[in-house]
């Protein structure tokens, strides 16, 4: 069966964010069920969540492979525990994939809006959600404010992607094309945020 790129960038985002999750569990001490919980819910929360938003059963749910990828991502965590350590965490061999399952995960998120009929808002909200709403989910777990609302330029990402789909489609163009210039745009912008440590500005 031919994969697309778009599919291969949906894996390897489940496998990093599982990656991620699982990490911060480990690092907040949590046992065997709370890392394997925290690494999956970190990969699938923000998809769930958009699905029950749109009246759908969730694709995690449903399909075999979301699951096994985000389990893969949680026993690629503990061996990479076990080898490097949590100094990984930060590193770019887990930030690039990371950045590339934002894009796929924000890109999805935008087309299942479009074609579940929402509003411009509807669309930067759902497409945002699938990109960062499982990280959120495992930040609030862990009971911590999430890191996407304080310290980082990454829900920022999702949102200027999710425009650029709405404006490309508002163009006249097809949703293949808004879906692509809405990955690349995640994409580029994440990496350079990350290449130049971009951060919102705060008030004091």
């Amino acid at each position: 069966m031919e994969i697309s790129i778009f599919e291969i960038m949906n894996i390897i985002g489940l496998v990093a964010f599982a990656i991620t999750g699982s990490l911060k569990a480990i690092e907040a001490k949590l046992d065997l069920l709370g890392i394997t919980v925290l690494g999956t819910m970190t990969a699938l929360g923000g998809g769930i969540t958009r699905d029950l938003l749109v009246n759908q059963i969730p694709n995690a749910l449903k399909s075999i492979s979301d699951m096994s990828f985000a389990i893969l991502g949680v026993w690629l965590a503990l061996i990479i525990y076990k080898i490097f350590g949590l100094d990984i965490k930060n590193k770019y061999i887990i930030l690039i994939p990371d950045a590339i399952g934002l894009s796929a995960f924000t890109t999805t998120g935008a087309i299942i809006a479009y074609n579940s009929d929402v509003s411009f808002f509807g669309i930067i909200i759902l497409a945002t959600l699938t990109g960062v709403g499982g990280g959120i989910i495992s930040d609030i777990l862990l009971g911590k404010v999430p890191s996407v609302l304080r310290d980082d330029f990454y829900a920022s990402c999702a949102i200027i992607g999710a425009i650029s789909f709405y404006i490309v489609i508002l163009s006249g163009f097809s949703l293949a094309v808004a879906s692509f210039v809405c990955s690349v745009v995640v994409l580029m912008v994440r990496i350079v945020a990350i290449m130049y440590d971009w951060k919102l500005p705060r008030f004091e």
